[in-house]
């Protein structure tokens, strides 16, 4: 299911739908527009699909999708894959929709910083929050260590057995990857600008028992400077209250939060709010026909960020592309359970 190999000069790739962002609500999008006989193509900057579940925290368990009582990003990911492997769509990953233009005939004229285009009758816009980057801790000297020994994510806890891991932030992620990573690290030290914590209050009590325990080493303070040689770190300055001391660290992860941009999204002349998509709760679709938006990137009334509401979204997007696509066709709903023209094309006997 990769991108499909095209001579030189052929064209714009025509398609029924191209899909912006390969994460879970991009691929269940995939899912649901395949049962009603879309084809999709699907466009995402990243290398891999599954956007920021794969990319930022691909062994994180995830509790609250459905009939999955704990699923990590990457094991969600591989199970929407399956999924919709019936429908063959055809991913174009490490390339960035640069440009949109409505064409006379209506259609819409997609344009990748590759050079590749794609005609499509229907756009749908699942890109999570847009391009995101993580915040860079105010350190001199920081750049010289990222990817070696300073990491803005975690994509396998294996690489952090037996080291000295210093963790810094006081959010979800700090607080998450602190109690994950203390069984596998040769110690944990958990570091703070102050002693309140934004993260969920029961993670916040299971960081404080293991800090009872000496199983994590809490610092109230902040990282002042980092000492190593060739991209390896060996140590941090820490300055708290009672002074300044230099502690052992292999590894330093900082969680300061993510910037996050549109990027080229916010010149398509859409409505936007706040960096957000607003969209309508019959269709999903935005102030312009035929584009739609889905998951974390869209905002109206009530809305939660959560992968279980952008899958409800996309399903309900996918009817009314349909009625673009096919604007003669009558609409039957269908039940997978009970309709035998559904389970054929997922390949069920």
């Amino acid at each position: 299911m990769t991108a499909m190999e095209r001579p030189e000069g052929s064209g714009p790739i025509d398609t029924d739908v191209v899909i912006i962002g390969a994460g879970p609500c991009g691929l269940f999008a995939v899912f649901e527009l395949g049962l009603l006989d879309l084809k999709c193509h699907v466009v995402d900057i990243l290398g891999k699909p599954g956007g920021q579940c794969s990319e930022l925290y691909p062994e994180k368990p995830i509790y609250d999708v459905p009939a999955l009582p704990i699923v990590t990003g990457q094991e969600l990911t591989d199970r929407l894959l399956e999924q919709i492997r019936p429908f063959n769509p055809v991913f174009h990953f490490g390339e960035r929709i640069d440009a949109l233009v409505r064409q006379e005939d209506g259609r819409f004229l997609l344009t990748t910083d590759a050079g590749k285009q794609f005609l499509t009758q229907v756009v749908v816009i699942a890109a999570g929050g847009g391009s995101f980057t993580p915040k860079r801790p105010p350190l001199d000297g920081i750049e010289a260590y990222e990817g070696t020994s300073v990491f803005y994510s975690v994509r396998r806890m294996d690489d952090f057995r037996d080291k000295d891991v210093l963790i810094v932030g006081g959010g979800d992620s700090a607080l998450d990857w602190t109690l994950n990573l203390q069984p596998v690290a040769r110690s944990l030290t958990l570091l703070h600008r102050r002693d309140e914590f934004r993260g969920a209050p029961h993670s916040v009590n299971e960081m404080r028992r293991l800090v009872g325990e000496g199983k994590v080493r809490l610092i109230i303070g902040q990282v002042t400077a980092l000492h190593g040689e060739a991209g390896v770190l060996t140590g941090a300055t820490v300055k708290t209250s009672a002074g300044e001391e230099i502690i052992s660290v292999d590894a330093m992860l900082p969680f300061f939060g993510l910037t996050m941009k549109l990027g080229p999204i916010a010149d398509w002349g859409l409505n936007l709010h706040e960096n957000l998509i607003p969209v309508d709760t019959e269709k999903f679709e935005t102030s312009q026909a035929g584009i739609f938006a889905i998951g974390d990137i869209n905002t109206y009334p009530g809305k939660l960020k959560l992968i279980l509401s952008g899958f409800h979204e996309a399903a309900l997007m996918s009817q009314a592309a349909q009625k673009i696509v096919y604007p003669d066709k009558k609409v039957v709903f269908q039940y997978t359970t009970s309709s035998s023209s559904l389970q054929k094309k997922l390949g069920v006997k």
